[in-house]
């Protein structure tokens, strides 16, 4: 049983570096770092889904995802001397939280055309928040490694 669940997970996590290496495409990344995207993609997808696998949330799991690709994207970025976001940015594309957007708009096309209920209004809450809080996991973990990692070259002042 534990094989077939590291089975689907290993599978899951090579259909997500489809997304980071399309995006990649569409954003004209170095052909050189579109295996790097692929491979940020996957982890980034394969990290939140063990971490909710273990019943952590979705928005602490995407932000600890977020936060491992935004050091591993600082690293690649000084060896290979590109911007972080080449490897960043598409990696994080398959954590983008489509499902909750989704059912937040389904609300709210609903209350429009039936009219407004607690069972709607209470789906939009709940759906916006998590959208909104994933986007900011995703934000920060990706902004804080580079904060910290970044030394600057001259003062500020």
């Amino acid at each position: 049983m534990v094989m077939l669940a590291w089975a689907t997970l290993l599978l899951d996590t090579l259909w997500a570096a489809i997304p980071a290496v399309g995006f990649g495409m569409i954003f004209n990344v170095p052909r050189s770092a579109l295996p790097f995207c692929a491979l940020g993609g996957a982890l980034t997808y394969g990290t939140r889904e063990v971490l909710l696998y273990h019943h952590l949330s979705i928005e602490f799991s995407t932000f600890s995802a977020a936060t491992l690709i935004g050091v591993i994207g600082v690293f690649w970025s000084k060896r290979y001397v590109m911007p972080r976001p080449i490897y960043t940015v598409p990696s994080i594309i398959p954590m983008i939280p489509g499902k909750y957007a989704y059912e937040m708009m389904i609300s709210l096309v609903s209350m429009n055309k039936d009219g407004v209920t607690d069972a709607l209004l209470s789906s939009l809450i709940e759906n916006g928040l998590h959208a909104i809080s994933i986007l900011f996991a995703i934000a920060f973990g990706l902004v804080l490694p580079s904060m910290y990692y970044t030394k600057r070259q001259q003062p500020i002042i």
